[in-house]
């Protein structure tokens, strides 16, 4: 499944950044965050995310590996997680631009292939809530930094 949207947020580019690539900044937004452990700095991390699609829940655990780093540019991630019976995998890229008034836009895409169970349970709902939870974690990370700007 491809995802993909974009985010203008009221900061600079070196701040949006700095908080798009600090784990316990994220963990705080990813809605069902449970647990993130540093395995190597900006390189690979750990963690537990419970995810709920309708009346079906699953909590994953799974690595982050950090594939490239352009500061303050661009970002690409793989992560792969397991839950009972299924297992998640995911390509996510963030670029960042300057926008007008001192602004980053953020445009973002994810492909993600979910496998087992979980996907023969809710396949049809998979596309539509993901896209939901990825929306709710940029608000927040906006609502966040452009508190703090």
């Amino acid at each position: 499944m491809q995802l993909k949207g974009d985010v203008t947020i009221k900061a600079p580019r070196k701040k949006v950044w700095d908080f798009l690539t600090d784990p316990n900044q994220i963990g705080q937004c990813v809605p069902g965050v449970e647990k993130i452990e540093t395995i190597e700095e900006l390189k690979k991390y750990r963690g537990v995310v419970s995810v709920g699609l309708g009346s079906v829940k699953a909590k994953f655990s799974g690595d982050v590996d950090i594939l490239e780093l352009e500061e303050p540019n661009r970002a690409k991630l793989k992560a792969h997680g397991t839950a009972t019976g299924s297992a998640a995998d995911a390509i996510s890229e963030m670029t960042m631009s300057d926008a007008p008034n001192n602004s980053t836009l953020v445009q973002w895409t994810a492909d993600i292939n979910v496998s087992g169970q979980l996907a023969s349970l809710v396949s049809r709902l998979m596309v539509p809530v993901s896209q939901k939870l990825a929306g709710v974690f940029y608000e927040e990370v906006k609502k966040r930094i452009e508190k703090e700007n």
